[in-house]
């Protein structure tokens, strides 16, 4: 009998599918890599974030520090008289004018800004309806995107001749003028982040507010107001920041002279000293002025820091 060589060899079959739980095993590894290269790559990114502020405070101390030492901590901060040029060869470095001006200039910004921002985030949020709050939003996110330079441009050409010939001044650039382009400055961010805050109140805490008889009125302003107050202070603090750190505008409408301040006064803030002068300052000029910038840096903490151990406090004592 013959037998066929290719009897005697068996025919391999398709391979067997993966078991259920291999696959998933793969996939549970998978989205384990994953996630540690991104824990990674989140680590990385705040340290890069702390170490950008810690070379900026690193700079500013050993530029700043130098022209501090030498002309004296009491006479830098309580000085009244900033003349760095001075021609009969006996600079002056007092920045107490500055400081002040800076500190009126954002208390003024804020006590106007903070109020017209804070009603009209609740209008958008509570009052408006959808047609109006969008055509709002859009006109809000353009004075976000307008440049500096322009708001300064447009209070030098029509704000500051109403202040000139409304209280009969010689010339219009003064504190409150500074104040006035401050406060239409910080709304944007004031309004946009006290809406986003008034919108993720539960609704069910006005619907239980209107139920026990409260009118809508006195459910926004004494519920949903004070269950947001934390986004609220975000955006105050954001507010203080932008009305601290502003300079392009300021130089405009401010008038530049480092006189103490009054609000019908020409003024200097911190930061526009830093943007007028430091294009033609000599050497020793060049370090006071990063002592300025050293101070206001300074100063942006001790603010940043109160208001929110202030927050914090008011939260936990709730």
């Amino acid at each position: 009998m013959h037998i066929s060589p290719k009897a005697g060899k068996t025919k391999a079959g398709p391979a067997a599918p993966a078991a259920p739980g291999e696959r998933l095993d793969s996939k549970r590894g998978l989205k384990d890599a994953l996630e540690h290269i991104m824990k990674g790559l989140f680590i990385v990114c705040g340290l890069i974030a702390i170490g950008f502020v810690l070379v900026i405070s690193a700079y500013l101390i050993i530029s700043g520090l130098p022209a501090i030492r030498e002309v004296g901590l009491l006479n830098f901060l309580g000085g009244t008289n900033w003349d760095p040029a001075n021609k009969s060869g006996d600079p002056a470095f007092g920045i107490l004018p500055m400081i002040l001006t800076s500190v009126y200039g954002t208390c003024g910004a804020i006590v106007l800004g903070v109020p017209i921002g804070f009603l009209m985030a609740v209008f958008l949020s509570k009052v408006a309806d959808r047609r109006a709050a969008a055509v709002i939003r859009e006109v809000v996110d353009l004075l976000a995107g307008i440049p500096s330079v322009v708001y300064g441009l447009v209070g030098m050409m029509v704000l500051l001749p109403l202040i000139r010939e409304g209280f009969g001044l010689p010339a219009g650039d003064t504190l409150f003028a500074a104040i006035i382009v401050l406060a239409i400055m910080i709304l944007p961010s004031i309004i946009s982040v006290s809406e986003t805050a008034l919108n993720a109140v539960p609704r069910e805490y006005e619907e239980a507010s209107l139920a026990l008889g409260a009118t809508e009125l006195e459910t926004y302003f004494r519920v949903s107001a004070p269950a947001a107050k934390s986004g609220i202070a975000a955006a105050v603090v954001l507010g203080v920041g932008r009305a601290i750190g502003e300079a392009m505008a300021i130089l405009m409408v401010a008038g530049n002279v480092a006189n103490m301040p009054g609000l019908l006064t020409s003024v200097k803030f911190l930061t526009t000293a830093i943007a007028g002068e430091m294009g033609y300052a000599g050497d020793f000029h060049r370090q006071a002025l990063f002592s300025i910038g050293l101070v206001l840096f300074v100063f942006i903490m001790l603010i940043n820091a109160a208001l929110n151990f202030f927050f914090k406090r008011e939260k936990e004592g709730d």
